[in-house]
């Protein structure tokens, strides 16, 4: 165990946040995502959080994970929109929410097979067990 380090952070997860660039994208995913086939050809394995919500997990990743805000043409968090209502926000994005506004962003929901493709070009999936509906988000490392 490290000071300063959240305990969901784990070495594997570590490396995946710390060997990331500017301008790179995570995948956090529900545990109803394809995750296995969107991270094959990724230039990581797919690490896991095992027993943990994306609420959680993305609480945990923020700790250590700055916000891309310098490009005003990409949203810095996405979302899945919900199939069929797309002004419909998910609970879970609902909960996110706050997190993100404390770093001084916005969720974009985007189509559910827009998000599939977004997660294909990400650095790293990383799944949880979430099981609500919708519990996926893509962010894009911003600077320190």
């Amino acid at each position: 165990m490290l000071r300063g380090i959240h305990p969901l952070l784990h070495p594997d997860l570590l490396h995946v946040l710390a060997s990331m660039g500017h301008g790179d994208a995570i995948a956090i995913v529900d545990s109803n995502f394809p995750a296995s086939s969107t991270a094959q050809g990724l230039a990581v394995d797919t690490p896991l959080i095992m027993g943990v919500d994306a609420i959680a997990a993305v609480s945990a990743i923020l700790t250590v994970f700055p916000i891309d805000t310098f490009n005003p043409e990409e949203p810095p968090v996405l979302g899945m929109q919900v199939v069929g209502r797309p002004d419909d926000i998910p609970e879970v994005v609902q909960l996110a929410a706050p997190l993100f506004r404390a770093e001084g962003v916005e969720i974009t929901l985007i189509e559910r097979f827009a998000f599939y493709s977004s997660a294909t070009n990400a650095f790293a999936v990383i799944k949880t067990t979430e099981t609500r509906h919708y519990g996926n988000f893509i962010i894009r490392k911003g600077v320190v």
